[in-house]
């Protein structure tokens, strides 16, 4: 059958790809879509929002771990079925929300919750830690620096009672990406955790003839710190790559491409630490998060220093910021040297600027401001 430009649909394939969103949406959304007036948050992890129709949607957000188990998400459908006719959405940084058509469908739904003890906490609204965004670490990464599971539980441990309530100057995203490939949004979160490599790519000869297409090892590089080269196995001449550790960026991009040029190493892997990345266009533009500790060691299962860390940063900008400010902002009023000494944070001369070759944005005024955190630079 042909194309029929004026019945476009008759004799189309519709089973390929993603369905149409729209069969997936809860009849009081798909009735006020455009329509929507206003919304509140009537308390930690529950809202509501107001059509001009005069219909009333509350959506009650819960935070999941990331990775979850089969049992786990048919409990959440379960809750689902129960409460909101089979409906449920999860937000971009691992949330799952229930939404219900009217107020007295609320308490029931939260007591339900309750009852399942801390398993589906209600909380990431309004001026609080929502659900830290997350890649995939050790689980199931091939280029991992660090885990992502483990870090972000022992941090949320920590930082818990900052998702149930709503009690700091503004919202704080918090993202890990355990490489610098970043699956995660550590570029332009409040605070990121990111997973670090630190030494470049072993490259094994014996392996890399039979496992790798050379061509494509070399061309994955994106600082051409690779090119061809020979070496001798077992008395026998072999094409293999050889690497320029002066260019190597260590993204890992050549062991994607090559089984044979593993990155992954025990003491050189680690997290950075990053600050006051924002997506929000209110009060600021929208800001690229800065480097603020280069370097702290893997050390599982509840790494103690990153915790430490982020942590410190959370309580002393809950203590110091004004209300509304992001982090980023209030570094920014403040000064960022201002920002490590409060924090506590190591000042060194890598921090005067966050990006290596970043020769268009590297600070080459006078305004640096002096303070404790950098009297060593004072002379």
């Amino acid at each position: 059958m042909g194309y029929d430009p004026k019945n476009p649909m008759e004799g189309r394939i519709t089973d390929l790809g993603p369905p149409y969103y729209g069969k997936h949406l809860p009849p009081i959304i798909a009735n006020n879509k455009g329509k929507w007036l206003y919304h509140e948050i009537l308390q930690p992890g529950v809202l509501v929002h107001v059509s001009e129709t005069g219909d009333e949607c509350y959506t009650v957000r819960a935070a999941t771990c990331r990775l979850m188990s089969i049992e786990l998400i048919r409990e959440i459908c379960d809750i689902a079925d129960k409460h909101c006719g089979g409906y449920l959405r999860f937000t971009t940084r691992n949330n799952v929300e229930f939404m219900v058509d009217s107020k007295d469908k609320v308490q029931p739904l939260l007591d339900d919750l309750k009852s399942r003890g801390n398993k589906l906490p209600v909380g990431g609204t309004g001026a609080g830690v929502t659900n830290i965004v997350h890649t995939q670490g050790w689980v199931h990464c091939h280029t991992p620096a660090t885990d992502a599971s483990g870090p972000v539980k022992a941090v949320m441990d920590e930082l818990f009672e900052y998702f149930t309530s709503m009690t700091l100057p503004a919202q704080v995203r918090i993202a890990l990406a355990c490489c610098l490939n970043m699956c995660g949004a550590v570029h332009c979160s409040d605070i990121a955790i990111l997973g670090v490599h630190r030494k470049p790519p072993m490259v094994d000869n014996e392996r890399i003839g039979p496992v790798c297409e050379i061509p494509l090892a070399i061309a994955a590089c994106p600082t051409g710190a690779i090119k061809p080269g020979k070496a001798e196995v077992e008395g026998k001449e072999v094409k293999t790559v050889v690497v320029n550790n002066a260019r190597c960026m260590f993204c890992g991009n050549c062991y994607t491409m090559c089984p044979a040029m593993p990155l992954a190493d025990p003491e050189g892997d680690g997290i950075a630490i990053l600050v006051g990345g924002k997506v929000s266009n209110s009060k600021s533009a929208p800001k690229f998060s800065k480097l603020v500790i280069p370097f702290l060691p893997n050390t599982p299962p509840r790494w103690p220093e990153t915790v430490s860390a982020v942590k410190k940063i959370v309580e002393v900008y809950a203590k110091d910021a004004k209300k509304y400010e992001r982090v980023g902002e209030w570094a920014e009023r403040i000064g960022w040297e201002k920002f490590f000494e409060k924090c506590e944070i190591p000042f060194t001369d890598k921090s005067i600027d966050d990006y290596r070759l970043a020769y268009d944005t590297w600070r080459t005024t006078t305004q640096f401001k002096f303070t404790n955190a950098t009297a060593k630079f004072t002379g």
